[in-house]
């Protein structure tokens, strides 16, 4: 647990940086003839490029944030109980939402409602139902948008339709999604970090723990496919980061930020050394296998580009220079939310981008458009209080 926890700023602005590239190649993803280097790896591709890099980042960010979150929490005086109902309903809301996101990749065109109205009428029910009422609301008022909320979800997944004509389904948990997973992993580490009340040592257990499995997993040495922890990537990736936020703690205790420097630094490279250690014995670096060269690797950039932005953000206060991104990192699940609604409305009207915004540097040029549109719309929202507080 950390003691009198205070929020750092080069958390937010990091988190910002990150969901500003995760907008950004998820709109490139749409983008014909990009350079190989930005995009995805291919499935059986043994490496990784830059669009790789991005959601282990975010998981590795979202541990960075609890033991602040939840030492906040606890030193406040609330009770296991109800800080253990804070986290379900965390883990729920996310893996609901990424369950819904999932079933979209298969949606029927035989469906009874169109693609384009199912998903903007799905992005509202979350608005709906995890909006930041302000308190001043009458209980009334927000139960009954909530209650709406809700409505329309439950709707949605009757009039739901995946599949092909001759093989139709309905919603299935084929993969978690984006959001699920991050769900999971949150209900995974946050519960350890509460059980054990942000316990150093335990929390590097838990953190050798989950990447042993991973790494045990895919180098053969174990066969254990856990409910929750599946081969153990995601919380390892999670996991990395609540034990260096706690590690940062530690290392400026006496007030200085001397010891961060190396110790971040030669942990950062050791990791990253590591995972290509383990590359041949480990089925390789792949991100839609969750390898341990993968988990390992990104987990070592994510280390330095902390021990950086400490540096930059703590230590130097150039906070300022990303301010026109901060929206993402202050409200981060209604920025990733809000080029849902986008691409909605772009369903429904039939709008298609022209030619030369759909490859190439033009291609580009539009997907960092969409990244200050959608982050300008995120602004706007929090100005208004609209924000999610999942």
């Amino acid at each position: 647990m950390i003691k009198n926890p205070v929020r750092l700023h080069s958390i937010d602005v990091l988190r910002a940086v990150n969901m500003f590239f995760m907008i950004f190649v998820n709109d490139l993803s749409g983008v014909r003839n990009v350079p190989e280097w930005i995009d995805h790896v291919k499935a059986d591709v043994d490496g990784m490029h830059f669009a790789d890099t991005i959601f282990p980042l975010f998981l590795f960010i979202a541990g960075l944030s609890i033991p602040l979150a939840i030492s906040k929490r606890l030193s406040k005086g609330e009770s296991f109980v109800s800080i253990a109902v804070y986290i379900l309903l965390r883990s729920f809301a996310l893996i609901v939402m990424g369950f819904f996101h999932v079933n979209m990749e298969d949606y029927s065109k035989d469906a009874i409602l169109p693609l384009g109205i199912w998903e903007f009428l799905l992005t509202l029910s979350f608005f709906l139902i995890w909006l930041d009422y302000p308190e001043a609301m009458s209980k009334l008022k927000r139960y009954i948008f909530m209650g709406s909320g809700v409505v329309i979800l439950i709707v949605l997944a009757f009039l739901y339709k995946g599949g092909t004509t001759a093989a139709p389904k309905g919603l299935t948990p084929e993969w978690w999604g984006i959001l699920g997973i991050i769900g999971w992993a949150y209900l995974i580490c946050a519960g350890w970090f509460l059980l054990f009340k942000g316990n150093f040592v335990a929390m590097i257990i838990g953190l050798l723990l989950v990447l042993g499995i991973n790494l045990g997993a895919h180098g053969g040495f174990i066969d254990i496919h856990l409910w929750v922890v599946k081969d153990g990537a995601s919380a390892s990736l999670m996991m990395f980061g609540v034990v260096f936020s706690l590690a940062y703690y530690k290392l400026i205790s006496g007030g200085s930020y001397n010891r961060v420097w190396p110790v971040f630094t030669l942990l950062g490279l050791a990791a990253i050394a590591f995972g290509f250690f383990v590359r041949p014995y480990t089925e390789g670096i792949s991100k839609i296998h969750s390898t341990p060269s993968w988990v390992l690797i990104c987990s070592g950039i994510g280390i330095l580009l902390f021990e950086f932005f400490i540096w930059l953000i703590d230590v130097k206060g150039k906070a300022n220079w990303f301010k026109i991104i901060k929206p993402a990192g202050t409200s981060t699940l209604t920025c990733y939310l809000i080029p849902y609604f986008m691409v909605a409305i772009f369903a429904i009207v039939d709008f298609n981008y022209p030619d030369f915004l759909s490859e190439g540097t033009g291609g580009i040029i539009r997907s960092f458009a969409i990244c200050f549109i959608v982050i300008f719309i995120t602004g706007f929202l929090e100005k208004k209080r609209l924000r999610l507080k999942v």
